[in-house]
Parts: C-alpha cells; structure tokens; sequence
C-alpha cells in the first residue's frame, strides 16, 4: 500500500501577523492535497489581514503590507480553502498553531469551523522517527535531506517540505503494520 491511499490529505501551512490566534491574523495559506491515487493539486493565496504586519514579523516570512494590500481578506480565501479541503485530513506541522489560526478565522468571519480530521506531522515523525535532537521543520529537513527549493516560513515552500515528511513518515508507519 502506498501513503497516499490513506488519504485523501490536505497539508497545509499559515503565516500570520504574530503568534496569537484571537489577536494576530492570517496573511498567507498554502496547501497541497494528495488523493487516494497520488495526484497532487495545490492552493495558495496571500491573505489581507486587515491591518499592519508588524516589522519583526516581516523579518520572518517577509510577506509586506505592499504584498497583501490587494489579496483577498480571509473571507474569500477561507471559503476557497474549505472547498480546497473537504472531505480530506487536514495535516500540518505543528497542527495546533495553524489549525488555531484557520479555526479562529472562519469563527471570526462566520464560515463553518472545519470539523474533519486533522494530523499534527510533528506527532506522527515523532512516532516513526524517535530520538531525534529537534522536530523543527528546518531540523527534520536537513535529516531527511528533502529536497525542494525554496523560503522557510513562507506557507507554500513549508507545504512542500511538510508533505515529504508527511509521507517519509506514513511510509515507515505503513512497513511496521505489514510486520
């Protein structure tokens, strides 16, 4: 059995205006969804937070004021990223800051709260890979040597880099069950 016909999964990844999901907003989200079969299709928008990006949060992911003034507001790209995702498994890495961001957004905007399942990839490369000094995503993408190019801390390269770890994990989980 392959990983992916454990899905389907949605992984997916925010970068937001601070670290607090009541008081900070969204501006970017990015996912990548992998059917049953292996196919792959792929959202991503910069959100319009509403407000200023404060400077020591732009040093992080670099998204601007300048970037988001014209991106849709959460409203429209929460809706588009429901679509994107139902009936699949929502997966992230460290599920529970970006799973507290997305639910507080539609709350906030009054679109349904996503009630599917959700995978945190921290929790599930914890169990197959145990022992290791750091699950940070930057840590795990030098163990695993992953491949892709691309910016730290912003959502569509931290996607990409998510869903290999995703799947070296679901791998090894899938050959310790056929033992």
């Amino acid at each position: 059995m392959n990983w992916h016909e454990l899905g389907p999964f949605t992984v997916f990844d925010v970068e937001t205006t601070g670290m607090s999901a009541t008081r900070d907003r969204i501006v970017e989200i990015a996912a990548l969804r992998v059917e049953r079969d292996g196919t792959v299709s792929e959202f991503g928008t910069l959100v319009n937070p509403g407000r200023s990006i404060p400077a020591g949060v732009v040093c992080i992911h670099h998204i601007t004021d300048e970037m988001v003034k014209d991106a849709p507001h959460f409203a429209r790209a929460g809706r588009d990223f429901l679509e994107f995702a139902a009936d699949s498994t929502l997966v992230a890495h460290n599920a529970r800051f970006d799973l507290a961001f997305l639910q507080e957004s539609l709350a906030r905007t009054g679109l349904p709260l996503w009630r599917g399942k959700t995978i945190d990839s921290i929790r599930l490369v914890r169990q197959t890979h145990p022992g290791l000094p750091s699950y940070s995503l930057q840590n795990l993408r030098s163990y695993f040597k992953l491949e892709l190019e691309g910016v730290a801390h912003r959502a569509g390269s931290d996607v990409g880099w998510t869903m290999q770890i995703l799947e070296i994990a679901l791998t090894e989980a899938l050959k310790h069950a056929g033992r």
